[in-house]
């Protein structure tokens, strides 16, 4: 029998170990963590992977790319996908922070909960985190007019054109949020 192996690949010094847990109960039979992982170590790493098993085996073999900071999270998942060539892959999961389970999560319960998508608009706030982005990319994804917000107009910008630019046809905009609500209301956080 063919063993499930895992290979995370983690931005941080130290992988992880809420991400090592998660995989073992998931059904890992072997985890391999490496830390502090760079573009540059990416290919190596990704080659073991593919290369050591047959075509048919090759199914059993997965990448988790994770850590705190998305964007060199993204950096090594983009470089992963590089390496591949032709049928010659494995499985990928990039998960940085949890961002992108926390994001995809919260857009399913929020179209349980609003029919029709909220006549087509959607607010997003705490829009320039890590969960915000990929909550407002995805909403834009489906078709909402998306307003990013935070209590940084600038942030709000580069976020929203950060998501225009990856979805041309998105309608997505900035918002300044001054990190309250109504009257009474809760604090928000943005």
């Amino acid at each position: 029998m063919t063993r499930r192996v895992l290979i995370q690949l983690d931005c941080d010094p130290q992988p992880g170990t809420f991400d090592a847990i998660v995989a073992v109960d998931a059904g890992a039979d072997v985890l391999l963590r490496h830390g502090n992982v760079t573009p540059d170590a990416v290919p190596a790493l990704v080659h073991g992977a593919m290369f050591t098993r047959g075509p048919a085996d090759l199914r059993h073999t997965a990448i988790f790319v994770g850590g705190s900071d998305v964007a060199a999270a993204e950096a090594v998942a983009a470089r992963v996908r590089a390496t591949f060539f032709g049928t010659v892959r494995v499985g990928v999961l990039v998960d940085p922070a949890g961002a992108n389970t926390t994001a995809a999560a919260t857009v399913v319960a929020v179209a349980r909960q609003v029919p029709g998508g909220a006549a087509g608009r959607a607010l997003v706030l705490g829009g320039t985190g890590p969960v915000g982005r990929r909550v407002a990319r995805l909403l834009a994804q489906r078709g909402l007019a998306v307003h990013v917000a935070s209590r940084s107009q600038a942030r709000a910008e580069e976020a929203a054109r950060a998501i225009r630019t990856e979805l041309a046809a998105a309608d997505v905009m900035a918002l300044e949020w001054p990190g309250t609500v109504a009257a009474g209301g809760p604090a928000a956080a943005a």
